[in-house]
């Protein structure tokens, strides 16, 4: 028997988590990304989560599944699947960006505000 024939962890793992009850998943999402003017060839990636609910003291965890395809002369795919960890941290990661940018933006608009001579509210109260 060849090893071509025994399953990849990829598949081994999708059909662990397929028609489980605790398990819900999405669709495969498949997006195309081009080169400038397509030099290089361009790489398909199909993407696919599966959560599953352990039980109540533990929250969700979801796993990644991620294939690559690329289109040239090289070819090839590759087949991820990345762990609850791994997609814990991706999460984290993108919070702690969304949160950063989101002090930037307060921060030019309070500078901004300031230099148009605008005084916040809760500098305004009367004193009494």
């Amino acid at each position: 028997m060849s090893s071509d024939a025994m399953p990849t962890e990829f598949d081994r793992t999708l059909a662990a988590l397929t028609d489980l009850p605790d398990v819900v998943q999405t669709k495969e999402s498949i997006i195309r990304a081009m080169p400038f003017l397509g030099v290089g060839g361009s790489t398909m990636f199909v993407v696919k989560t599966v959560r599953q609910k352990d039980d109540s003291e533990r929250p969700a965890r979801d796993t990644i599944f991620l294939e690559v395809v690329k289109d040239n002369a090289q070819g090839g795919a590759v087949r991820l699947v990345l762990p609850p960890e791994v997609a814990a941290l991706i999460h984290r990661q993108y919070d702690a960006l969304t949160s950063k940018t989101r002090k930037k933006g307060a921060r030019r608009a309070a500078e901004t505000r300031k230099a148009l001579g605008i005084v916040p509210n809760f500098k305004k109260k009367a004193k009494a």
